[in-house]
């Protein structure tokens, strides 16, 4: 389960399991200045790897910081 250098992230679903997520054209690690559309839902690709444990150096975001037709899908996998 590699990490691809910021392009995954793991996503909490609140009940004690992280899905990992690949996000298209924005890596969450490094610090840019431009403004990018994270509410796109275009760009998040729901893998469907569920976890109990997420990797130490993975990125873990909210459920809530998510588009809603995105959390839809991470709640049905």
């Amino acid at each position: 389960m590699g990490l691809k250098h910021g392009k995954y992230v793991y996503v909490d679903r609140l009940d004690g399991s992280y899905v990992k997520v690949r996000v298209l054209n924005i890596r969450f690690h490094k610090k840019t200045e431009e403004k990018i559309d994270v509410t796109n839902p275009t760009r998040y690709i729901v893998t469907g790897t569920v976890v109990s444990k997420p990797p130490a150096r993975a990125i873990v975001i909210s459920i809530e910081a998510l588009p809603e037709e995105v959390r839809n899908l991470v709640r049905s996998v």
